[in-house]
C-alpha cells in the first residue's frame, strides 16, 4: 500500500477543513499552536493526517526507486526502475516512449540538460508521477509553464479520464509538446502557446499544476488566474517549500487563497518523495491577476473587498 501523503504546515498555518489525523505535520521551531496541537518551543511537532483526494493504491508499492546504474542505460535512457513499473503499470510503454523523447529531442533542443538523460526517471518522470496521487481521475488540468511537459504529460498518461491543457509561451517548447502529444497518442491533451496572464479567465481548470516555474509568491497569482473559483493549485517544490510558503502567505491572503499546505507524495514508493505546495483558490470570481473581484456594497454602489 502507498503510504499516506505527509502534510507539512508552516508556522501558524491552520487546517481550514479541521480534518487532520495520522501523517507527519512539521512546524518550524517555536511555531505557535496549529490545528489544536501544541508542544514546547523549539521542538518540531508530529501529528497524523489522512490523505484526502484520489490517492492511488499502487500494487507492489513497497518497492522504492533508486538511481539508475550506468550499465542500465541504452540509447541514452535508463531502464525504468521498479518504482516506474509500480506507478505507471500498463501505461509504462507510453512513459518509456516519453522518456526517449525527453532524452533525445528534448536534450537536442535544449529543453532539458544533457546530464539529465541519465536520471530522467527519478528526477523528472517519477517526481512528476507522484503528483497523480493528488489528482482526481476525471478533471480539467492546466499545466502552467509546461516546458518539456512535466508534470502535465505525465499526468495525462496516468489520468486518461482527465483533460490536460499544457500552457507554454515559447514556440520551440510548444512544438516539442505537440510532437509528444501526437507520438504518444494522448487524445486528452491540448497545447496552448500563451503566457498564463493572457489566458486568465479563458481557462477555468479544476486543478492547476506547475513545476520549476517561479517562486510561490509570483506563481500563486498566475496559477489562480487559470483555476475556476475554489480550484486547487499544486506546485512542485523542493526542500525549502515550507519557508517559501511562509514567505508567500501575504500574497496568498491577498488572493483569497486558503488551505495552503506542503504535502509529501510518493512515500513508500520513491526513495525521495515529491514535495508539493497545495492550496485552494478563492471561491469568489477573480480578476485577470487571479485576485477575487471586489464586491459591490448594495447600499452605496461602491466596490468593497
Amino acid at each position: 500500500m502507498l503510504e499516506p501523503a505527509k502534510v507539512l504546515h508552516p508556522a501558524g498555518m491552520l487546517d481550514p477543513a479541521g480534518v487532520l489525523e495520522p501523517a507527519k505535520v512539521l512546524r518550524p521551531a517555536g511555531a505557535r499552536e496549529s490545528a489544536g496541537v501544541a508542544g514546547p518551543a523549539g521542538v518540531a511537532e508530529a501529528v497524523v493526517v489522512p490523505h484526502c483526494i484520489g490517492a492511488l493504491d499502487f500494487p507492489g508499492a513497497h518497492s522504492r526507486s533508486g538511481p539508475a546504474h550506468r550499465d542500465d542505460i541504452a540509447g541514452g535512457v535508463p531502464t525504468p526502475p521498479e518504482a516506474a513499473r509500480v506507478i505507471f503499470g500498463a501505461a509504462l510503454p507510453t512513459a518509456v516512449a516519453y522518456a526517449r523523447m525527453l532524452a533525445g529531442p528534448g536534450v537536442e533542443r535544449g529543453l532539458i540538460g544533457p546530464s539529465e538523460a541519465a536520471r530522467i526517471w527519478d528526477r523528472h518522470l517519477l517526481n512528476s508521477a507522484a503528483v497523480a496521487e493528488l489528482v482526481p481521475a476525471d478533471c480539467e488540468i492546466a499545466d502552467l509553464g509546461s516546458g518539456a511537459g512535466l508534470p502535465g504529460i505525465v499526468l495525462a498518461i496516468l489520468r486518461p479520464g482527465a483533460h490536460v491543457v499544457l500552457v507554454e509561451p515559447m514556440a520551440r517548447r510548444t512544438a516539442f509538446l505537440a510532437e509528444c502529444v501526437e507520438r504518444l497518442g494522448l487524445t486528452n491533451v491540448t497545447v496552448r502557446r500563451s503566457r498564463a496572464e493572457d489566458l486568465a479567465g479563458q481557462i477555468e481548470a479544476d486543478l492547476v499544476t506547475a513545476r520549476a516555474v517561479a517562486r510561490l509568491d509570483k506563481l500563486a497569482g498566475l496559477a489562480a488566474g487559470l483555476a475556476h473559483p475554489g480550484g486547487t493549485v499544486l506546485a512542485i517544490k523542493g526542500a525549502a517549500a515550507l519557508a517559501e510558503l511562509d514567505r508567500a502567505r501575504s500574497v496568498l491572503d491577498g488572493l483569497g487563497a486558503w488551505g495552503a499546505e506542503v504535502v509529501m507524495v510518493g512515500s513508500g514508493v520513491l526513495a525521495e518523495p515529491t514535495t508539493v505546495v497545495r492550496f485552494r483558490t478563492s471561491e469568489r470570481p477573480r480578476n485577470r491577476k487571479g485576485a477575487p473581484r471586489a464586491r459591490r456594497d448594495d447600499s452605496t454602489g461602491r466596490q468593497r473587498r
